[in-house]
């Protein structure tokens, strides 16, 4: 959907990929150079409200889609994803990031260069990443929704487990359990060009920040933003 600087009724762009239907569309990012829109669909069979379904049953039928604005169509570029969240594109457009949650990859596809066309592993993650935005120098934030537990490690281990957790408890007590019962905040820098962690910030707690899901730079200051909770965090690191 698209809506104009001055509101107003939205308009829709695509809701249909290669002949299926799009189901979770989630993080985008835009190719002003190419005139192109990236972005994920998370699943084929949950949407937002079932977010914590969608990755505990283990199902990999998540996509990254390009949606070319001159010619109003789109393309996989990359498919049979484990619920791909954060979508970025590099500073020189020549390829973008998918972030998928339980596996904590950062899956890149090259969009230009003697690798356009394929695929690989950018980067591990230390955490479950939510969206990821580029920085005015070309490096990347990822916002982490929360480290590793052992309920999060068993359940993502073995699907069959995640499925019964997903019977026999509400979302609000799976939450609970996956965040370790202590909501947190994370976030991690990645170097643009390797992929390797540059920097990692944290609140273990949840005592200033929790279920951080943005993590924007911008002018010597880091926003934070959460899918949770109606708060923005602002560090400033001049």
């Amino acid at each position: 959907m698209k809506v104009g600087p001055n509101g107003g009724l939205a308009e829709k762009v695509v809701d249909e990929v290669e002949g299926q239907k799009i189901m979770f569309a989630n993080q985008m990012d835009i190719d002003e150079e190419d005139d192109a829109i990236y972005f994920n669909d998370s699943s084929d069979t949950y949407h937002f409200g079932d977010v914590f379904y969608a990755f505990l049953c283990g199902e990999k039928t998540g996509r990254a889609i390009r949606y070319d604005k001159k010619t109003k169509e789109a393309k996989v570029i990359m498919d049979g994803l484990h619920f791909p969240n954060g979508l970025a594109i590099s500073k020189d457009g020549s390829f973008v990031l998918s972030c998928e949650v339980p596996t904590q990859l950062v899956h890149r596809y090259w969009v230009k260069g003697p690798k356009a066309g394929t695929r690989d592993i950018f980067a591990k993650l230390p955490g479950y990443a939510d969206n990821i935005r580029r920085t005015e120098t070309g490096d990347f934030w990822v916002a982490l929704h929360s480290k590793k537990t052992p309920f999060s490690r068993l359940s993502l281990m073995h699907p069959w487990i995640g499925k019964f957790f997903m019977k026999t408890l509400n979302m609000d007590l799976l939450v609970f359990l996956f965040e370790g019962g202590k909501p947190h905040a994370g976030a991690v820098k990645l170097c643009g060009k390797t992929g390797e962690v540059m920097e990692v910030l944290e609140d273990s707690e949840g005592k200033n920040m929790k279920f951080v899901s943005e993590v924007q730079e911008r002018d010597g200051k880091l926003w934070f933003g959460s899918v949770f909770l109606p708060s923005v965090w602002v560090l400033d690191r001049q």
